[in-house]
């Protein structure tokens, strides 16, 4: 009998929970090879990005030197052009186009969007109206067109003509039959060159040709009353058919007391009216973008600028930077113009409109937002502050004005009119809010009770879109600046203020202001009401005399439109934005001269 136990056959067992630990011990590997993959991928990643990063600071740093490279060359370019000029030799002025510069940010919607072809020179479709909110994204929304614009289908092309002191300002086709500017320069007075060929096709509000290229006229007033023939004549030496149009003048036979020039400016004086002022630069506001809008505050020791996403404070008296206010929680793709600012009375606070339908009302000091007004339903055009602080009012593509308080940080009225809203202001005594459409009207408001008041239209009103309006410091007369190139002055009298029966007057037109060769943009009075301000799409800056509508002088410091002129509260100073991305501040004061 054996005594042994049976051996088992084959090697020994393996335990369920041994069986356990390796596949743990086998996942745990995959894990680990997996995470060290994952760490491996998020390295290149980063890798990746900080490459893509060093590109884009290369083609910055490209553009950049391109940009200066271009402008050296262009200044060199018209140097030569100007010395080959002087010694009697053909200019090239005519044909050279140099750099196209940045277009401003459009205004509205789709086909009727008018801003944009202003700006840009694009043909629109359709007539003046900003659009309803659109049904479906809309194309190149808050895009300043790309670098070297259209510069319109041949035969457009005027003959070559006498060269231009900073270059000849060229329209090309565009909305209602305006054009863009030419891409080279500042339109200026001629010098001494071979006959101007034939002028441009007419525009639709105007039948007669165009005299392009050249600066704007010298306006036609409209004349008071029982008003006689001015009997002011221009000096001996300059032919009266001149005198008329600045345009026309020879510069170089111009006398000292009727030119001031700078080194990429000039300013030309009227030769029939008498000269009264002086004007200088003082500083000039490089941007990174289209300038959309300038501001004062009201003490004039700062002026506030709005471009693509931020609005800028600078220092008058330095032109130093003061505060670079931007919203950081909005995306930081896409455009986002900044295209009114307005400052608080006070000074403390700085209100924006924008592209993104809110208004922003932000504490200087702390550069935080303190407000923020929702409610418009397309892009906010106009701001304006009442003087006694509690109330602003806005203009938007909504066809809407709306008044908020700042107090209780509530919209307390809406008023809503059949066009796209352009342009807001608040009379001097805040009683009174007056706004410029698309629809070639300036409705005015009683802020206390909302009834429309008044609106100024009809056979003496404009005949295109108003795009600015301003009071006079009385707060009794309002100007008003128009596609239809014309400026006017209405009066608003005591008895054209109020209507019981709710018919409303068409108002008073007692002024128009005519000479700009393009849109009028921009329009204001200086403090005290001695002078009517204009900016152009003609990029140049106008001074008229309210009295009579007669131009005292016209500014060429551009290069592309003017599309905002703002006078200092404080008297004596004045800024410009434009689309050349350049703000600007001038100094103007009397003539010393006889």
């Amino acid at each position: 009998m054996n005594h042994y136990p049976a051996r088992v056959m084959g090697g020994p067992q393996v335990g369920p929970a041994q069986r356990l630990n390796e596949l743990l011990d086998n996942i745990k590997a995959e894990f680990e090879t997996e995470s060290q993959r994952s760490v491996e991928y998020e390295g290149q990643i980063s890798r990746h990005i900080q490459e893509i990063e060093l590109i884009r600071s290369k083609v910055y740093s490209l553009e950049q030197s391109h940009n200066q490279m271009k402008a050296k060359y262009e200044e060199r370019i018209a140097q030569l052009e100007r010395e080959v000029e002087a010694r009697g030799g053909p200019s090239q002025n005519s044909q050279h186009h140099g750099p196209s510069q940045p277009q401003p940010p459009q205004i509205g919607h789709g086909p009727s969007n008018l801003f944009g072809g202003i700006m840009a020179g694009s043909a629109a479709q359709g007539g003046p109206g900003l659009a309803p909110p659109p049904q479906e994204p809309p194309q190149g929304h808050g895009m300043p067109p790309q670098l070297g614009g259209p510069q319109g289908p041949p035969g457009l092309n005027p003959a070559p003509g006498p060269p231009q002191h900073f270059g000849g300002y060229q329209p090309g086709p565009s909305v209602n039959g305006y054009g863009p500017p030419q891409p080279t320069a500042s339109p200026g007075a001629k010098r001494p060159g071979p006959a101007r060929g034939p002028p441009n096709p007419a525009t639709p509000q105007q039948n007669n040709p165009a005299p392009y290229p050249g600066s704007p006229q010298v306006p036609r007033p409209t004349p008071p009353p029982h008003h006689q023939p001015n009997a002011l004549m221009a000096p001996n030496h300059i032919p009266l058919s001149q005198s008329n149009v600045l345009a026309d003048l020879d510069i170089e036979q111009l006398p000292e007391n009727l030119k001031k020039e700078g080194s990429d400016w000039f300013a030309v004086f009227n030769p029939r009216s008498r000269r009264v002022l002086d004007v200088d630069l003082i500083h000039n506001l490089p941007h990174q973008s289209v300038v959309c809008c300038v501001r004062f505050s009201l003490d004039g020791r700062w002026v506030a600028t709005g471009c693509n996403r931020s609005a800028q404070i600078f220092d008058v008296e330095t032109g130093n930077p003061v505060a670079h206010l931007q919203d950081g929680s909005l995306p930081e793709d896409g455009d986002l113009y900044i295209r009114s600012v307005c400052f608080s009375p006070n000074g403390q606070y700085l209100a924006t409109g924008a592209e993104d339908k809110v208004i922003r009302v932000w504490d200087i000091a702390s550069r935080t937002i303190k407000h923020q007004f929702t409610g418009h339903e397309q892009d906010i055009y106009s701001l304006d502050f009442a003087r006694n602080g509690k109330i602003i009012a806005s203009g938007s593509g909504d066809r809407s004005v709306r008044l908020w308080d700042l107090e209780s940080n509530m919209q307390v009225s809406n008023f809503s009119i059949e066009d796209g809203v352009t342009t807001v202001a608040i009379s001097p005594d805040n009683l009174y809010v007056a706004a410029g459409s698309l629809d070639k009207s300036v409705r005015v408001w009683d802020i206390q009770t909302g009834q429309l008041v008044v609106r100024l239209e009809g056979e003496h009103g404009h005949k295109d879109s108003v795009y600015s309006v301003a009071f006079a410091p009385s707060g009794n007369r309002l100007v008003s600046g128009s596609l239809d190139k014309t400026i006017k002055m209405w009066e608003l009298s005591t008895q054209n203020r109020f209507v019981p029966n709710g018919n409303h007057p068409s108002g008073k037109c007692i002024r128009t202001f005519e000479g700009h060769k393009d849109f009028v943009l921009s329009v204001a009075l200086t403090p005290h009401g001695d002078w009517v301000l204009s900016g152009s799409k003609d990029r140049g800056v106008q001074f008229w005399d309210p009295h009579t509508g007669v131009a005292q002088l016209m500014l060429q410091g551009h290069k592309n439109s003017v599309i905002s002129v703002a006078p200092s509260p404080t008297g004596g100073v004045f800024a410009t934005g434009s689309g050349d991305m350049r703000a600007r501040i001038w100094r103007f004061d009397r003539y010393p001269g006889p």
